[in-house]
């Protein structure tokens, strides 16, 4: 069944973290933080939600960098229940896709609930001073990619944060997989 995350909270400021990422550095809030906003986003390697639409999280990713917002991706699921979650295959994925991104690794899911993670892919885009300024979604593709020319929410919208430190007051909520909590 596909979870759908809450409406954006405008200025909710993005908690910190301490994650190790597929590159065995650890990253913190502020060491992933862009000048111009950041985007931290929830994904994991077997949701078919976040495969179909991979390729433009990439995309999108690469363009916001070009940006100026900062740019990383983090795995909560449960790897005892879901075990294609494993680090080892967040390894795998990243290098394959040749991520442009951190993607870290939140064994403990202690960062999802900071956050509030509801499914995968779920994005919190937040400003220069990381106040949340987007939680919405991607475009409008669902379990299977849309058409090519699909209208790019989460960049328009971070685009615009970028510029003007405010994201739009209209947003669609993302949906995806339920992240996989632990008993």
């Amino acid at each position: 069944m596909a979870a759908i995350p809450p409406v954006c909270d405008f200025d909710w400021l993005a908690p910190d973290f301490n994650l190790i990422g597929v590159d065995q550095k650890k990253y913190s809030l502020d060491s992933v933080k862009g000048k111009n906003g950041t985007l931290i986003m929830f994904i994991c390697n077997h949701c078919p939600y976040v495969l179909a639409v991979l390729d433009r999280i990439i995309r999108d990713s690469k363009d916001l960098i070009d940006h100026g917002i900062g740019v990383a991706a983090i795995s909560s699921n449960d790897v005892e229940t879901y075990p294609e979650d494993s680090f080892e295959n967040m390894i795998k994925l990243s290098s394959e896709n040749s991520f442009p991104f951190p993607y870290l690794f939140d064994g403990d899911q202690s960062v999802a609930r900071k956050y509030d993670a509801i499914c995968t892919p779920d994005f919190f885009g937040f400003n220069s001073s990381l106040g949340l300024q987007y939680r919405g979604r991607l475009d409008a593709s669902r379990k299977e990619a849309g058409p090519k020319d699909l209208r790019r929410d989460l960049f328009e919208a971070m685009s615009l944060v970028a510029q003007t430190g405010k994201g739009p007051e209209d947003q669609i909520s993302s949906m995806g997989c339920s992240i996989k909590w632990k008993n």
